[in-house]
């Protein structure tokens, strides 16, 4: 009896163990695919950040990115102007290729989104904010909206002036609602001092839910583009007296480049004057810093929720603005501050505290999520991955870039040159960026130059009959 039970307890202490080392080890976990926060501000300089060189701008929540990811220094939109500008991040296609070149004309049905391919790879597609392009987000890929702005209000638009006292001439009738078009004027009609408030709180509303699986989130905030207005609390951030103007400030663009008589070029005086541009900078820094605590908030969300360690985070802008830089106050110009934008990426595996100089396009920005989440690039996307950049792989993705605006100005940049061509003047500019940044020496007449700007002239011109651009046959430009 005794032997029995020894035999039967070692049978028992033996059983567990024979079975763990006939089981099959369990697969391991795939890696888990992380979220996708892109944030877009509108009509914001690339030289608006204090970690990036802006001693005056008040913006710590940015100088934090900065600090903690990769930033882009030479990243440019190519077409200067909300709709085409969005519409290439959305496509991740050149305007060209896309259907959108200018306002109101549609994207290509038959190209995948960047949402779209985000939510066919398990994604949740969710959108926030300014909606400048055909259809609603929810036509394009995106799974939900919150926080949705756009056109529609203007049964309650009343006429209304800027913080300089100019007549309001942009968002006209534009009004927060939902994906059924149910508007809600009372949050505002048109753009508020604090709007910035309200498309925060909708990304927050989006982080802060129960999550079984990733997320692409695209907030789109509509600052700091006009009608500029102080924002509640900024009042006494910046005295006007003491901005500096743009260091290659001039009372007038020295020739009819384009825009010269548009929209965004009326809303200061001509000729631009000191005191103007300094009042004018004020109003924008202070919607910047506004801008800069939201995005606070918004990062705050991602760390209470857990979410921070396991979440990309691109930051961006539609393009730049002149702001009194070359004569200019709009945005329709292939100057550095204009077709330039802020470009920071954040997030596992991203190089802290990086700078880098590699040139690249908004439209990258598609396909870089795309790889760095592990997700295949549809082959209708033009632009390229930056992760090679990022991992300091590649030190250069493309030779050179180029950008348009209408069929009154093609540019072409390589590492140092920048030629400028207006096909309705017979004109072009030639400039040194490595020795003249702020392009205020138009070398395109002198000798010693001229090898340089038809070689560039040459490029420019074989790149645009690939894209069958229409500017070839508008007078010839040189």
């Amino acid at each position: 009896m005794h032997g029995r039970i020894l035999f039967f307890l070692a049978a028992a202490l033996l059983l567990p163990h024979s079975q763990s080392e006939s089981a099959e080890e369990p697969p391991p976990k795939p890696p888990k695919r992380p979220n996708i926060v892109f944030l877009l501000s509108d009509d914001q300089r690339p030289d608006t950040i204090g970690a990036l060189g802006n001693p005056v701008i008040k913006t710590p929540h940015l100088d934090q990115l900065v600090k903690q990811g990769t930033s882009f220094t030479r990243a440019v939109c190519a077409n200067p102007i909300c709709t085409p500008s969005r519409a290439e991040i959305l496509t991740g296609v050149s305007g060209f290729h896309n259907g959108s070149m200018d306002f109101g004309k549609p994207i290509k049905k038959e190209l995948p989104t960047w949402a779209t391919t985000m939510h066919n790879a398990g994604y949740n597609s969710w959108y926030v904010g300014k909606w400048h392009n055909d259809g609603k987000p929810i036509q394009r890929g995106y799974d939900e909206t919150l926080g949705l702005f756009t056109g529609g209000g203007g049964r309650w638009a009343v006429p209304t002036y800027d913080g300089n006292g100019v007549l309001v001439t942009g968002y006209r009738g534009w009004v927060f609602q939902d994906d059924k078009r149910n508007f809600f004027p009372e949050k505002g009609v048109g753009l508020s001092s604090n709007i910035s408030e309200h498309f925060a709180d909708a990304a927050i509303e989006f982080i802060e839910r129960k999550h079984t699986k990733p997320y692409f989130l695209h907030v789109c905030f509509t600052a700091p583009h006009d009608p500029l207005f102080v924002p509640i609390g900024y009042e006494k951030y910046y005295d006007p007296d003491k901005i500096p103007l743009p260091a290659n400030f001039r009372g007038e663009h020295p020739f009819e480049h384009g825009n010269q008589y548009g929209r965004d070029e009326v809303l200061l005086p001509f000729p631009r004057t000191k005191k103007v541009v300094q009042h004018d900078l004020s109003l924008y820094y202070s919607v910047i810093s506004h801008l800069d605590a939201q995005v606070g908030r918004v990062v705050e969300a991602l760390k209470k929720t857990g979410q921070w360690e396991n979440t990309i985070l691109i930051y961006s802008s539609d393009h730049g603005l002149a702001m009194g830089s070359h004569g200019l106050r709009g945005k329709q110009n292939m100057y550095e501050h204009t077709v330039g934008v802020p470009m920071i990426l954040v997030g596992p595996g991203i190089t802290a505290n990086q700078r880098s100089e590699v040139q690249c396009y908004l439209r990258d920005l598609y396909p870089t999520s795309c790889d760095l989440a592990g997700i295949s690039i549809p082959k209708s996307v033009e632009g390229n991955s930056l992760k090679p950049a990022l991992e300091g792989d590649k030190k250069q993705i493309y030779d050179e870039v180029y950008c348009y605006f209408r069929n009154f100005q093609r540019m072409i940049r390589t590492d140092r040159w920048k030629l400028i061509v207006y096909p309705h003047l017979k004109r072009v500019q030639l400039f040194d960026l490595k020795n003249d940044p702020l392009e205020q020496h138009d070398l395109s007449d002198e000798d010693e130059f001229q090898k340089i700007r038809t070689t560039l002239h040459q490029k420019l011109n074989a790149w645009r009959k690939q894209q069958n651009d229409s500017s070839l046959q508008a007078p010839k430009d040189s």
